[in-house]
This record gives C-alpha cells, sequence and structure tokens, in this order.
C-alpha cells in the first residue's frame, strides 16, 4: 500500500517549477568562478534561501558513495573550499578517497551548479583561521587540531538551467593550461 501511493505521488509531482533568469550564452565568462559569482548574486537578489548551502559526495575506501549538505567556505584560484572536523565521516572519507564532487540546487531559479574534483587540504594556518571564524559554540565543539579546511580542485565544473520545455541548458568548464575551456549544449 506504501508504496503505490508513494510512487503515484512522486509520479504526480511537477518538477522545474522556478522561474529562470535570463541567460545571455554570448557572454559567457573565461573563468568559471566569474560565471558562479553571478549565480550567486543573482541567488541572493532572487531571495533563494541558502545559495551558498551544497550537497558534498565523497566515497568511502570501499568506494561506497555518501552525501551530506554543507556550507561552501569560499571559491579561489586554488578551489572551492569546505570544512569539517577530520574525524567526522566525511574526513574519514576524504583522507582515504581526496576526491569529491559538490552540487548546488536553486530550485526558485531552476539552477543547478555541479564541482567535481581532486581535494587537496589547506595548511593548519588555513584551517585555524576558518575555525576561528566560527561562533564559539561551534569552535567548543571541535578537539584540537581536529578542524580542516579542504578544498575540491576542479577538473570540471558544469552550470545547468532547467527548461518547462525540457530543453535544458548545459554549459561545462575543464581545465586547459593555465585557463579554461567551456561547452554549451541545449539538450
Amino acid at each position: 500500500m506504501l508504496d503505490s501511493r508513494l510512487n503515484d505521488g512522486l509520479r504526480g509531482r511537477h518538477a522545474l517549477t522556478g522561474d529562470a533568469p535570463v541567460w545571455d550564452l554570448e557572454a559567457l565568462p573565461d573563468d568559471p568562478a566569474v560565471l558562479f559569482a553571478e549565480w550567486m548574486e543573482e541567488a541572493d537578489a532572487a531571495a533563494v534561501p541558502e545559495p551558498h548551502t551544497a550537497t558534498l559526495a565523497t566515497v568511502d575506501a570501499e568506494g561506497v558513495p555518501d552525501a551530506r549538505t554543507l556550507i561552501l567556505k569560499r571559491v579561489d584560484a586554488r578551489g572551492w573550499a569546505i570544512a569539517s572536523t577530520r574525524s567526522s565521516r566525511k574526513g574519514a572519507q576524504l583522507g582515504a578517497v581526496p576526491a569529491a564532487a559538490l552540487n548546488f540546487w536553486w530550485q526558485p531559479q531552476v539552477r543547478a551548479v555541479r564541482v567535481r574534483g581532486r581535494v587537496e587540504e589547506a595548511t593548519a594556518e588555513e584551517s585555524a583561521a576558518d575555525l576561528a571564524a566560527r561562533s564559539p559554540s561551534a569552535r567548543a565543539r571541535v578537539s584540537e587540531g581536529d578542524w580542516v579546511l579542504w578544498r575540491i580542485v576542479p577538473d570540471r565544473i558544469e552550470f545547468w538551467q532547467g527548461s518547462h520545455d525540457r530543453r535544458h541548458t548545459r554549459v561545462v568548464y575543464v581545465p586547459v593550461g593555465s585557463g579554461w575551456s567551456h561547452t554549451v549544449s541545449v539538450e
């Protein structure tokens, strides 16, 4: 009984109900971080709740995937920064398999950003500075040396904008030399 009700309810739901902003594909920046900043500003202006949250996907030592929601700390030339305790499950997974993916979903704008790549640990000083920026109550629960700032160094960044007619737009950036190359598809 539950399976039937659940599945009927899932199948009958509408999807992609937001309003996609106008996206000028002729004016794409060379750097995907610039496009991400533009999209983040547009999400903020549209009052998208918590646009800096993302789903982080990792795998454990046996290759079993895991995912959780967290906050993006920063984006710069060195990568996309996230943080947590080394003793957490995600910390153990990043230590065992230093690769990850981030997925941002901004439903009101029918937009998603996917980032994947290898993971590098920041310096102890950077991790300590990130921990120092947290609230006193959050810092109180972290043991000495357990807080780590990691950077996902992307090998692929995808910007996806949905469309009600299901002809979704996808822009994929990949590193080339010291810069980036991108492709555009509407599918």
